[in-house]
């Protein structure tokens, strides 16, 4: 009779590798290796078994599908939380944080970013630094959110601008509340601002004469009018904007007399006003600064105490008490700087284009 050659067998589904070994006769597992090892059945299959115990077939059915398609959905859920990445968005305040105003400006622009798809603490997180109007605080809360690497800065004045551009030049930086970027030297003009530094501007050429235009029509008789502004600004010094915008609109009203009324810090408000108050005749002119804006509720207030008809900057001046407002929405404007935001996240470069604001009028109460 022929002998038969050794033949090659394969192992049964789930046997250990070194039973595949040729000419070997393979065998089943003892009673022993039963309750370990079970050819054919692996371990998710006994998983499955256990959590399917006592369900019938349509059952068994809708959990595997429920299963499945949850399975399914794991990978994708990673892939999403893996390739977004978080973006910082820093603020820094010339306000003090108590402020209602600056927090509904601030509620203001994470709106429009939420709206826009940016969702704090999912693919955005926002670092602010409250620094109120000093300039020693505002450097250093500008070069401590430089620190942090921020993909774009919001910058909502003028100071807190020239602060941060001290300390970056590749950051990204949108401002708001601006008086003049360009005689500032922010930007090199508004329609081609060049650098890492765009955003909006307050004041107009013609807005000095707007608000003595105003000032006339709510106190006809006005014949002295007190700017008031902080010494320390920039905006009243002779090339300053506001004293630009004020000197081209003289000539209009060449029966007006304009003083300057500078007041070093809160102490002096209440002198400064009343040396101006109590007599027919004058009027008052608050100007569009940090210092103005952080006491505009001690400014309305003394304003009526001395009786002195006053034109304010900003909506919340008139809100609280003034007689009047003519200026920027500033609530608007940080919404539309949220878009200029919106675009750097983005990877756009800062918008090549930076505009002024559209002022609107406001009485008391309004």
């Amino acid at each position: 009779m022929r002998r038969r050659g050794p033949q090659l067998r394969s192992s049964p589904r789930g046997a250990p590798r070194d039973a595949r070994v040729a000419g070997t006769p393979l065998r089943g597992p003892t009673a022993t290796e039963r309750g370990s090892w079970i050819p054919g059945i692996s371990a998710s299959t006994r998983v499955f078994d256990a959590l399917c115990a006592g369900m019938n077939g349509i059952a068994r059915r809708d959990f595997l599908l429920a299963l499945a398609g949850g399975a399914a959905a794991w990978p994708l859920a990673a892939r999403a939380q893996q390739g977004e990445r978080m973006r910082r968005v820093g603020m820094l305040m010339p306000y003090e944080q108590a402020d209602p105003e600056a927090q509904a400006r601030n509620a203001a622009i994470r709106e429009v970013l939420k709206e826009l798809g940016w969702s704090e603490g999912r693919n955005v997180e926002y670092h602010f630094r409250w620094a109120g109007n000093d300039a020693a605080r505002l450097r250093t809360s500008a070069a401590d959110l430089v620190g942090l690497r921020p993909d774009v800065i919001l910058a909502p004045s003028t100071i807190a601008t020239e602060a941060l551009r001290q300390a970056t030049s590749a950051i990204p930086i949108v401002f708001v509340n601006v008086l003049d970027p360009v005689g500032s030297g922010f930007v090199a003009s508004l329609a081609r601002p060049g650098g890492n530094v765009t955003g909006f501007a307050t004041v107009e050429p013609s807005i000095g004469g707007k608000w003595l235009e105003l000032l006339i029509a709510i106190a006809p008789a006005t014949k002295q009018v007190a700017i008031l502004f902080s010494a320390r600004s920039f905006s009243m010094a002779p090339v300053g904007p506001l004293a630009q915008t004020f000197d081209t609109a003289a000539p209009v009203f060449p029966a007006l007399k304009l003083i300057r009324a500078p007041v070093q810090d809160i102490a002096e408000l209440d002198s400064v006003i009343a040396a101006h108050g109590g007599m027919l005749g004058n009027g008052l002119i608050v100007a569009p600064e940090p210092f103005t804006s952080n006491h505009y509720e001690a400014i309305t207030a003394l304003a009526a105490r001395y009786r002195l008809p006053a034109v304010y900057p900003y909506r919340f001046f008139a809100a609280s008490g003034g007689l009047l407002s003519y200026g920027i929405d500033l609530v608007t404007q940080y919404r539309q700087a949220g878009t200029y935001v919106d675009r750097i996240l983005k990877g756009a470069k800062p918008p090549r284009r930076s505009r002024r604001g559209d002022p609107v009028a406001r009485t008391h109460g309004h």
